[in-house]
């Protein structure tokens, strides 16, 4: 990140600045070697700034045409901030938004199986309004002889569940080595609790153009999540939707606790979508259900649910998946409780 002589900068824009104007901007911040992140928002252009203090500070910002202010950025997370972009990010995952005002349903298995449970699982999720589906390759588990994933053989069983249902995918990258791999299938990359702080995944992730959701580590703070954020916006990639999905208190009745406060507060704190994933969370199938209405009613961005044909055959998290048909009736909860927050779904 930012070295101890860094300045953090947010340079805002007049509503009428111009294109040269901003250029000029943009030229003197390459003169004295800052870094600058350019967001352009419905009414204004924001510059984000990462420099040496002494000579970014030496300049009057506020002195130069179409610049209305220039405030420094006092958090550890600059680019992800709401400072340095007050309106919401929207994620577009294939041709499904995330954030913007809206509800987006994400769900299917933990774990791709074998053709026939992931297409049971699509068609059941495609048919109740789920709009992207989940399903993981690769799969970093607590055991070594647990079930690792199918690896690429699961990435080409949902690219083909993608052309036969319309609907993109979401699926894990756990090993940095395998990003472009991944990538090349996916349509957003997960992050998992377990690699929230591996820095060299988060990195390489920046350097490629998928979108990313980035799960809260189980024992990581907020800042340490948005900062995780950071890690990825920093190399480039500005297509961030953050996952809260519970974390790891002295309560031992739920497998993890949903920390629903988690998102009215970072939605404060950023501009970065924010969903939720009630299975995860509780790890029981008959907590997703109110986790999920929760999470609608905070409101988040989207949730995330496991859905299996046949949860006591599943090989990874079989006690917090739902049926299919358990899903539909959710679905419907869902479309009642969206209508009553005015969220379009």
């Amino acid at each position: 990140m930012s070295n101890a002589g860094d300045e953090s900068l947010i340079i805002v824009m007049r509503r009428d600045a111009t294109a040269e104007q901003i250029r000029h901007v943009l030229d003197r911040l390459s003169e004295v070697d800052a870094e600058a992140h350019v967001s352009e928002g419905a009414h204004r252009t924001v510059i984000g700034v990462l420099g040496d203090r002494t000579r970014v500070q030496q300049l009057p910002w506020e002195a130069f045409p179409g610049v209305e202010r220039a405030v420094p950025v006092l958090k550890p997370f600059k680019f992800v901030s709401r400072e340095f972009q007050p309106d919401d990010s929207v994620v577009m995952v294939g041709d499904v938004p995330i954030g913007g005002g809206g509800l987006t349903v994400i769900a299917g298995p933990c774990a791709v199986e074998s053709r026939d449970q992931l297409f049971r699982s699509a068609e059941a999720v495609h048919a109740a309004g789920a709009k992207i589906l989940r399903g993981d390759a690769f799969k970093p588990r607590t055991s070594p002889y647990s079930f690792q994933g199918l690896g690429e053989k699961g990435l080409e069983l949902l690219a083909e569940a993608r052309e036969t249902f319309g609907m993109p995918f979401v699926a894990e990258v756990v090993d940095p080595r395998h990003v472009e791999l991944v990538a090349s299938y996916a349509d957003l990359i997960r992050v998992g609790t377990r690699n929230m702080a591996n820095f060299t995944l988060l990195a390489e992730l920046g350097r490629q153009d998928k979108p990313v959701l980035l799960k809260r580590g189980f024992t990581a703070t907020i800042e340490e999540w948005l900062n995780a954020a950071e890690y990825v916006y920093k190399e480039g990639n500005h297509q961030i939707v953050l996952c809260e999905r519970g974390i790891r208190t002295f309560e031992t009745a739920t497998r993890n606790t949903l920390d629903i406060s988690a998102v009215p507060v970072v939605k404060g704190l950023s501009h970065l979508p924010v969903v939720v994933d009630p299975s995860h969370s509780g790890g029981r199938r008959e907590l997703v259900a109110p986790l999920t209405r929760v999470a609608v009613a905070a409101p988040a961005d989207g949730v995330m649910i496991d859905v299996h044909p046949a949860p006591e055959t599943a090989l990874v998290d079989g006690a917090q998946a739902i049926l299919p048909g358990e899903f539909a009736e959710l679905m419907e909860q869902v479309r009642a409780l969206a209508a009553a927050m005015g969220l379009e779904l």
